[in-house]
């Protein structure tokens, strides 16, 4: 099957047939669970719109831990369930359905007391591997191994030799979260789904106490419009109960947003050729090998400010390097900080103390006619919770259509780029010598786009001068930049620096630097004249600056304002539309 592109011209073609057409679904949210619904409808034969307010992953979905893992604390609690359903899912993206973008990440586990921990902890590890395997899908995933103190400090030799007795070694699986649901659009388009983001819901429509669609508006041509649907399934993650509202009606749950930072370093900071998992008052601590960096992270607060762009203060970072500093022989400081993130985790608050304790869990709801609820869960499972959403979007609309609904079959789904990718894996010297680039840089490519890596090739043969390095991030090339653009769905600038690649927290001056220059390669892409290509530059250092000032603020309600301080970029059309 032909990957679908998600250009300019394939957005507009899909909103023209969302608002000219009945769907049998349509999503809202562009999150990891929004684009997991529409690829899971899609696949069941349905017509499916998916509409995004702003980009592609835009909200939690890109601002997670990278790590698809079975959660091993979750042991601990005795959630049995969760772990084995998440170690299934890790080992289905990394054998079939993304192994381009998932792949195995070791760590090691400190241990601290002699004897007992290492039993204690030994038989946890044990145990997460037995569920790895017993879920037929963990073949490929090393097991455990214990390390004597020596050993584990040759494994990190940044490691404090006061700060452990000794250590565990596993597996878990490391992915792009922004890249891996943008795929999960790109591929549902692929499927047939009408796909949009900077598509903006208004509201909900409503015809005798039924939700039969959405009023919407294009963010990029203020152009308003109706999409009607036998189903609405909201997926909005941390804006579910404000999507909610629009129906009208009484929630049977809500989300309660969670705030979670992360911090990245260079890795010539830390010598470590694992990640580290620490145990801390509150919760865990990872530190997680990423390409030439190190993130750190998370921290786990209430939020209730600003979910657009919450932000992280001055209080949080210094909590994290605290953390770490306990066990690293050389401390970090702030000036080894490159980047900072932060994101909102949606956790089920429940009306009872009972229902609150299902925070990592996810719920379903349908308790308006039209109109299914999913919220909560972890990424890892994202596809579970898709599954569920589209299962209950489909017993109302059964009887509409006079037919039935096949079953989920994303279990044997694989992601566009997923097919192929082994096998130019192994050609990737081939490849580097037909296209003129390193070897290094095909693997780059590799692991970034899987056999759309083809697709990448092909415009760099026809424009070689897009093989270059992008100036002021050097890590990418400027084929990168383009791509973003005709085939990845990047609509701004903020797109291309901060979610189709990293820069905006891989450099330390965040991309500035390099936004001029991608500015200027995607401009005629995307339609922009001088004065739009000047207001994405002008926007994206705004947003970095009142990213920096918010960290330097003490607490979450002067970090918040700071961070107001740059709002989100406008479209060339609506600028025109209000002179």
């Amino acid at each position: 099957m032909q990957p679908a592109a998600l250009s300019p011209r394939t957005r507009s073609a899909a909103l023209r047939r969302m608002a000219s057409t009945q769907l049998d679904v349509l999503v809202i949210g562009g999150g990891v669970v929004g684009a997991g619904s529409a690829l899971d409808a899609a696949t069941r034969g349905l017509s499916v719109g998916l509409v995004e307010a702003r980009d592609f992953a835009s909200g939690t979905s890109s601002r997670s831990s990278k790590l698809i893992h079975g959660g091993l604390r979750y042991l601990e609690m005795l959630d049995f369930r969760l772990v084995a359903e998440a170690l299934k899912e890790r080992g289905l993206l990394m054998q079939r359905l993304a192994p381009h973008l998932v792949r195995p990440v070791p760590f090691l586990y400190p241990l601290t007391g002699r004897g007992w921990e290492r039993w204690y902890a030994g038989a946890g590890v044990a145990l997460y591997d037995a569920m790895s395997r017993f879920s037929g899908y963990g073949d490929t995933t090393p097991v455990h191994r214990h390390l004597t103190r020596r050993g584990a400090r040759r494994a990190f030799p940044s490691l404090r030799k006061e700060a452990l007795v000794g250590a565990i070694r596993y597996y878990d699986a490391q992915v792009d979260d922004a890249r891996h649901t943008m795929f999960l659009a790109r591929t549902a388009a692929t499927y047939g789904a009408a796909v949009a983001s900077r598509t903006r819901v208004l509201g909900l429509v409503k015809e005798s106490e039924r939700v039969v669609g959405a009023e919407v508006i294009d963010l990029e041509t203020g152009r308003r419009f109706t999409i009607r649907a036998s189903q609405v399934i909201n997926a909005t993650g941390v804006w579910t109960d404000e999507t909610q509202a629009m129906a009208r009606e009484r929630a049977q749950f809500h989300v309660r947003a969670s705030k979670g930072i992360h911090l990245v370093v260079p890795r010539d900071r830390i010598r470590g050729e694992a990640g580290l998992i620490l145990r801390t008052e509150k919760s865990v601590l990872f530190v997680i090998p990423w390409k030439r960096h190190w993130i750190i992270g998370t921290t786990d607060t209430d939020w209730e400010l600003s979910k657009d762009h919450p932000a992280a203060s001055s209080r949080d970072i210094d909590y994290l390097l605290e953390r770490v500093n306990a066990v690293l022989e050389v401390p970090l400081n702030r000036d080894d900080v490159e980047g900072v993130y932060a994101g909102l985790r949606p956790l089920l608050a429940g009306e009872s103390e009972a229902t609150s304790k299902l925070s990592r869990e996810h719920a379903v709801a349908h308790s308006v006619p039209g109109l299914v609820v999913v919220a909560g869960g972890k990424y890892t499972t994202y596809r579970v919770m898709a599954a569920d959403a589209v299962d209950e979007a489909v017993h109302g609309l059964e009887s509409v259509l006079g037919r039935t609904v096949g079953a989920c079959v994303t279990e044997n789904v694989p992601l566009v780029g997923a097919d192929g990718y082994q096998a130019l894996w192994n050609q990737r010297r081939q490849l580097a010598r037909n296209s003129g680039l390193a070897v290094n840089r095909v693997e780059h490519l590799l692991e970034r786009y899987g056999s759309l890596v083809l697709e990448v090739l092909d415009i760099v043969a026809a424009e070689p001068v897009l093989g270059e390095p992008l100036t002021g991030a050097e890590d990418y090339l400027a084929v990168e930049a383009v791509y973003a653009v005709t085939h990845e769905g990047a609509r701004h600038l903020d797109d291309i620096l901060t979610r189709r690649t990293r820069i905006s927290f891989e450099t330390f001056d965040r991309g500035v630097a390099a936004a001029p220059y991608v500015a200027e390669l995607v401009r005629g892409h995307l339609g922009w004249d001088a004065d739009q290509t000047e207001r994405e530059v002008e926007h994206y250092v705004k947003r970095v600056e009142a990213e920096r000032e918010s960290q330097r603020q003490p607490d979450d309600h002067t970090a918040d304002a700071a961070r107001k301080g740059a709002a989100d970029v406008v479209p060339v059309t609506q600028v025109a539309s209000a002179e």
